[in-house]
């Protein structure tokens, strides 16, 4: 499948995903993961080995664009809890800004 990832086509299939990644001993998942085989890689991580550039030349949503279309499982930023449903938007906002600081 044909991917762009910082302004460069890339020819990604699942298979190959799985090949360049297998030896590669998975960081510490802080922010955007995404699962290959069994093992969760941030996908800052994956991508540069995907597309041997640096990784401040692509964004985190670009390769998780990719690894989604070719069918891994992503994940976004750990920790990032969704208010209860059935809130009317205000109780919504107010626990989405979380409760004040102590002055």
């Amino acid at each position: 499948m044909r991917c762009v990832i910082a302004r460069f086509p890339f020819e990604l299939t699942k298979s190959g995903v799985l090949a360049s990644m297998k030896g590669v001993k998975p960081e510490e998942a802080t922010g955007e993961s995404v699962i290959i085989g069994r093992r969760t890689y941030p996908v800052k991580q994956a991508g540069q080995v995907l597309t041997r550039q640096d990784r401040r030349d692509f964004s985190a949503a670009e390769v998780v664009r990719a690894m989604t279309k070719l069918g891994f499982t992503c994940r976004g930023l750990p920790g990032a809890v969704e208010p209860a449903r059935g809130l009317d938007p205000v109780q919504r906002a107010s626990a989405l800004l979380g409760a004040p600081a102590a002055a």
